[in-house]
C-alpha cells in the first residue's frame, strides 16, 4: 500500500474516531441533521478537520519519536 494511502486511511480513522467520540449520541439519534446543523456551529464548520489534523499531527510526531528509537536501538543491538 503507498505511503499517501496509509496517511490518509489514519487521518480518515482519526476523524471518524473523534466525530464518534464527541457526538455518539448526535449520530445514533439524528446523524443527516447533526451534519446539517455543522455550519452554524458555535466552533465553525471546519472544527472537525481542524480537530483531526491537530490529533494526525500530534500522532505523527509519537510514531516519528518511535521510529527514530528504533533506529537508535536497531543500531545498538
Amino acid at each position: 500500500m503507498g505511503r499517501l494511502v496509509r496517511e490518509a486511511l489514519i487521518f480518515s480513522a482519526i476523524f471518524l474516531l473523534l466525530s464518534l467520540a464527541f457526538h455518539y449520541e448526535a449520530w445514533l439519534d439524528h446523524p443527516a441533521g447533526h451534519l446539517q446543523a455543522l455550519p452554524g456551529s458555535p466552533m465553525g464548520i471546519w472544527h472537525p478537520l481542524w480537530f483531526t489534523a491537530g490529533l494526525y499531527l500530534l500522532v505523527g510526531a509519537v510514531r516519528a519519536v518511535v521510529g527514530m528509537m528504533r533506529k537508535i536501538l536497531a543500531r545498538k543491538g
